[in-house]
């Protein structure tokens, strides 16, 4: 047998092998590399299939113009006045909407937000004279929701809708009974003898009790004017009607809260006489639903993902 030493070419021939190994190798991780990217892709891909809101469609000639106003009407909701007043806006512009459909399932929340689009409906119903706005309450519409209500044309409910709670509070808790028995002393330092107001930890002054009543009666008074001004006669004569109860959609029909039965379809069709219905409500965008489905860590790995993918997919 010949000695593989003896052949001047065997380490070359042993280099030409492992190189074109190597090369195999390489070529093979590259292939499954490649592969599994656009799997990695394709995966992204139908992630955002599915949260691409697509109940949009084209323009229709005569349609009803829809603005959902949902849960806790607040600056940092998703009920904010910057979103429904956006919403609004574009409803009432758009030329082919005959009217405007505010439908409401509010259980309430801030007076500034409530009172800004309240503002906002009785501005574009002037500046849109012929364009009505109906409200169609669902589950609930109290406090700031109804607040904002009271601006519409009609409004229309379920007989089981809660409707009402005209009212402000302001609410809290006091731990000084349970610091005394705790042996916790309070350290409260400040310049002004009010800027401790409401300090949970302190003792309730009667001056600052009697001013807070002040704040709340005033706030409240605003409330009430608004609702009169929005509807007028049709309120019956009832103490209790600015007290803050709630009633049933049939109780506040009687009570001239509310105007008549109806949901956003029958509205669309026997009062607007259209029953296509387009939804101008802003909503999320995309990286506020995929925030909010998936969770804020979801979103910082799926950015890093495809930050990653994107950085080594690369020629060579």
């Amino acid at each position: 047998m010949d000695n593989p030493q003896q052949d001047p070419a065997w380490e070359r021939k042993t280099l030409e092998k492992l190189a074109f190994a190597s090369l195999a190798e390489q070529r093979a991780r590259r292939r499954w590399g490649i592969f599994f990217k656009l799997l990695g892709f394709a995966y992204v891909a139908v992630i955002l299939f599915t949260l691409v809101d697509w109940e949009k469609g084209p323009i229709h000639d005569k349609h009803t113009a829809l603005v959902s106003l949902e849960g806790t009407i607040a600056a940092k909701g998703e009920a904010n006045a910057e979103n429904l007043i956006s919403a609004l806006d574009a409803a009432f512009e758009a030329e082919q909407s005959v009217g405007v459909v505010l439908r409401i399932n509010s259980p309430g929340g801030s007076p500034v937000q409530a009172g800004l689009v309240n503002d906002e409906i009785r501005r574009l119903r002037g500046k849109h004279p012929d364009k009505p706005l109906y409200v169609v309450v669902e589950d609930i519409c109290a406090s700031g929701g109804y607040y904002v209500a009271a601006a519409a044309d009609k409004i229309y409910v379920n007989k089981a809708s809660i409707v009402g709670s005209i009212g402000v509070l302001m609410d809290g808790f006091g731990f000084t009974g349970a610091m005394e028995k705790l042996g916790v002393e309070r350290r409260l330092l400040t310049a002004g003898e009010n800027k401790g107001f409401l300090d949970p930890f302190s003792p309730l002054p009667e001056k600052q009790k009697a001013f807070a009543a002040a704040l709340l009666k005033d706030i409240h008074q605003q409330f009430i004017d608004v609702v009169k001004a929005g509807r007028g006669d049709r309120l019956k004569d009832n103490p209790d009607l600015f007290s803050g109860l709630m009633w049933t959609g049939a109780q506040s029909i009687a009570l001239g809260l509310a105007d008549d039965y109806g949901s956003v379809d029958s509205v669309a069709r026997d009062v607007l006489k259209a029953e296509t219905v387009l939804d101008y409500s802003v909503k999320d965008n995309f990286a506020e639903r995929f925030a909010k489905r998936f969770g804020a860590g979801a979103v910082d790995s799926l950015w890093r993902g495809i930050s990653g993918a994107a950085s080594d997919f690369r020629l060579n």
